[in-house]
């Protein structure tokens, strides 16, 4: 035996390494393969996927900040496109009521400025004013918003319902388009 180890041990030690190395490969290409699919979307050109989310966005120079909060956010691979769903949205800008929006699914265009937003909205603006619809566009660099779907709005002293809805928040005028509904109260309305 120990003739046999003298006249070989080169290629045992060489036996040896090479186990040695394959172990290694062998545990490195699990995680590969992990890793290779946590990347899988941000390489292909997908974007990035992020679940239970809260993001909070301040402006100083804007004097405006805004918290989104949702199950699943994606980015797409050049990051100009984030589809938020489940989400919550609150929008704090100096001087002005704050603003809350619920809904279910929502997309941000950043070279446009542009929200698109679907699914059992719910908007709040302040403590008065409240507005329920399926599906709402917003035009953030404009300051517009706009929708064709079916709309109430509920205020301290009135219920309004109609289809479609065009809104200056600059100038914060709002007009329903058409099958207008409107119901004044003597007491506060409860939305």
């Amino acid at each position: 035996m120990k003739a046999l180890f003298k006249r070989h041990w080169p290629l045992l030690g060489l036996g040896a390494l090479l186990l040695l190395v394959a172990f290694y490969l062998a545990k490195s290409g699990k995680e590969l393969a992990k890793t290779t699919a946590l990347l899988k979307g941000v390489v292909s050109g997908e974007g990035l996927a992020l679940k239970d989310i809260h993001y909070r966005h301040d402006d100083p120079d804007e004097k405006i900040k805004w918290i989104l909060d949702a199950e699943e956010v994606r980015f797409s691979g050049d990051k100009k496109t984030i589809r938020f769903y489940d989400f919550n949205l609150k929008v704090e800008s100096e001087g002005r009521p704050r603003i809350k929006v619920s809904g279910k699914r929502g997309n941000y265009f950043q070279d446009s400025g542009r929200i698109e937003l679907w699914g059992n909205l719910e908007g709040l603006y302040g403590k008065q004013y409240k507005i329920l619809t399926d599906y709402m566009l917003v035009s953030e660099k404009l300051g517009l918003l706009s929708t064709e779907k079916p709309v109430e709005i509920f205020g301290p002293f009135f219920i309004v319902k109609g289809t479609g809805l065009f809104a200056d928040l600059e100038k914060e005028q709002f007009k329903i388009l058409s099958n207008v509904t409107t119901t004044i109260n003597k007491e506060p309305a409860s939305p």
